[in-house]
């Protein structure tokens, strides 16, 4: 299997010399602690515990998975003390409002802990990683009380919470959920229902799950506008905070699944359990999309982590690997065959998954950033920026990044031959655990519909706008930078395409809505590989400036300038093929009657 290291030397590239993150954390409010010193020791910190904590358990989590009783479910060998040792670091609180026992450090650096945790152990990470969602929903729509009680014990990381939304016959249509909610006399409510695919919903790991669910008052409008949310503890907690006795809600059966086997994905029955509103009646979704753009972003990091394990666990054995010879000549005239990594084509896949790599952890940071500045900036504008550059990125991220990361994962096997499909290598695992990131968080389908539909047209392409204005700039103010023009010119052309295709789409759609639809993974996967060719430039152009000015990393930033040609040069021209697909029209996809789809 592959051991994971993290890579430290490219986070710090991209967080300090493409996002300038030292500038970036003096500029928001309360992000005084995130110094050099500090976030450099957070992250030392951090590669250690997923190395030497969480990697070593990531085949154990696969073998074993989790065993399902009445009494509860049992997580595999290891997980609850790797997790005992994550609370007593404290990282649970390191990105949490102060005034609940949180370190208060900007939500950046939970994501680059994020990215360790998650590429090291994924399955693991899921437990800790569905408390942000509890935690903050609480802090955002939350009374005092509720905060005093549940928001203290989940950043301590005492707690754990889930998300219960999902139910049987809606998936991501929520507006037909059926789960009910009636008013008891005491000011609680009695939940009613069964929540299915709830990741982390029932385990060992802690002393009390905390379930923010969805679900109806009585006489609630139907669809979206009648959903409300509750908190439903698995403990009800005592006056004192400890917890007390058990409240009506149980894992009734844990899922048989494709991957991820370590993480309990849990059919949870709510019997009358006694839960409490978060916020208005009849407004849970408005309080829960408050935090989906970060929590997507969070799914992203899947796509990330599976390129990156995949290219480490690859990339080693390419090296080691001996078939056939060279077609210019043996590289390994002593040996019996040459190492396959001098071959063409499977340096096409390791390149394509440092490529996919290294591109998505430039944009998730990104990302991370301007949700920094949402919460923290200083200046009202410049928040209201970074909270429509997010919304912008957040679907391209979520679905982009998991989509190449899977095939970037595919890599890995393929490189590995037949060995690849054998458990023991571990590359087969890190396919099955990633499918999983195309699918929750919302489709790439829904994410298309996203941001097509909602951020692209319906703002008249400004959110778009506002993207490739940015891209311009850039552009021009490297106009006459010759050691660029390779990346510039083909990046120029994509970025006024962008606009153009899009004025296309949406005048089609003016005619035909169905054209929405049938463009928008199209769209989508277009607009990711240009959002990837601007981080792509971005990244040689300080590379080579680094290069200029003389650096003992002459190999590292090279590799840098390398890897961004091959990315121009063989992945953005994909590019061509969606921007056919997405004009081609509707008609090729509706025309076909229902009755006609014979088997």
């Amino acid at each position: 299997m592959p051991d994971y290291k993290a890579p430290l030397r490219d986070i710090k590239f991209v967080m300090n010399e493409l996002l300038n993150g030292e500038q970036h954390y003096a500029s928001l409010e309360g992000a005084e602690d995130a110094t050099p010193d500090m976030v450099d020791a957070i992250i030392q910190e951090g590669a250690k515990f997923s190395e030497q904590v969480l990697s070593p358990l990531y085949q154990v989590g696969d073998n074993e998975g989790c065993t399902w009783s009445e009494d509860g479910v049992k997580t595999p060998t290891g997980f609850k003390e790797a997790y005992q040792q994550y609370v007593e670091g404290g990282w649970p609180a390191m990105t949490a409002d102060p005034n609940y026992g949180g370190q208060g450090l900007p939500e950046s650096l939970g994501i680059v802990m994020s990215e360790m945790v998650g590429t090291a152990n994924w399955a693991w990470g899921m437990y800790p990683g569905l408390s942000h969602g509890a935690t903050a929903t609480i802090d955002l729509h939350g009374s005092e009380d509720q905060k005093q009680v549940y928001l203290t014990k989940l950043i301590s990381g005492e707690w754990t919470g889930t998300m219960c939304l999902t139910e049987a016959h809606c998936g991501s249509d929520l507006g037909i959920l059926r789960t009910k909610a009636e008013p008891n006399a005491d000011g609680s409510y009695s939940i009613t229902g069964t929540k299915i695919f709830i990741s982390a919903g029932e385990h060992d790991m802690a002393d009390n799950i905390v379930h923010i669910v969805l679900a109806r008052l009585p006489g609630a409008p139907a669809g979206t506008k009648g959903i409300s949310l509750f908190i439903v503890p698995k403990f009800l907690p005592n006056e004192d905070g400890s917890v007390g006795e058990r409240n009506a809600v149980a894992c009734g059966s844990i899922e048989h699944k494709m991957g991820i086997h370590g993480n309990a994905t849990c059919v949870m029955n709510f019997d009358g359990a006694k839960g409490w509103l978060i916020g208005p009646e009849n407004k849970g979704l408005n309080c829960m999309f408050t935090f989906m753009n970060v929590a997507r972003i969070g799914t992203a990091i899947q796509g990330l982590g599976a390129a990156e394990l995949s290219f480490q666990g690859a990339l080693a054995y390419a090296k080691d690997r001996l078939a056939m010879r060279s077609l210019t000549g043996p590289k390994n005239p002593e040996g019996p065959a040459d190492p396959i990594i001098v071959h063409p084509d499977v340096r096409r896949m390791l390149l394509t998954q440092k490529a996919v790599a290294e591109g998505a952890r430039a944009m998730i940071y990104l990302a991370a950033m301007q949700a920094d500045v949402v919460h923290r900036g200083k200046d009202e504008a410049a928040r209201k920026e970074a909270d429509e550059l997010l919304g912008f990125l957040t679907p391209i991220a979520k679905a982009f990044l998991t989509e190449i990361g899977y095939e970037a994962a595919n890599h890995g096997v393929q490189i590995f031959g037949g060995h690849g499909f054998i458990a023991e290598w571990g590359m087969e695992q890190i396919v099955r655990d990633t499918r999983i990131a195309l699918l929750y968080e919302g489709t790439t389908g829904i994410q298309a519909l996203d941001l097509l539909g909602r951020k692209v047209l319906m703002s008249q392409g400004e959110s778009l706008k506002r993207f490739t204005k940015q891209v311009h700039v850039f552009c021009k103010e490297n106009a006459d930078n010759e050691q660029l023009k390779e990346f510039i010119e083909p990046l120029q052309a994509i970025n006024k395409e962008w606009g153009d295709i899009t004025m296309k789409v949406g005048m089609a759609a003016m005619k035909n809505r169905e054209e929405v639809g049938a463009a928008a993974v199209d769209y989508l996967m277009y607009s990711g590989y240009a959002v990837y060719a601007y981080l792509w430039a971005r990244m040689a152009k300080v590379a080579q400036d680094a290069l200029a000015n003389g650096t003992s990393e002459e190999a590292f930033y090279t590799a840098k300038v390398q890897t961004a040609r091959f990315y121009f040069k063989r992945m953005l021209p994909r590019a061509r093929g969606h921007v056919e697909a997405m004009l081609a029209g509707a008609d090729s996809l509706m025309d076909m009657s229902e009755e006609a789809f014979i088997i």
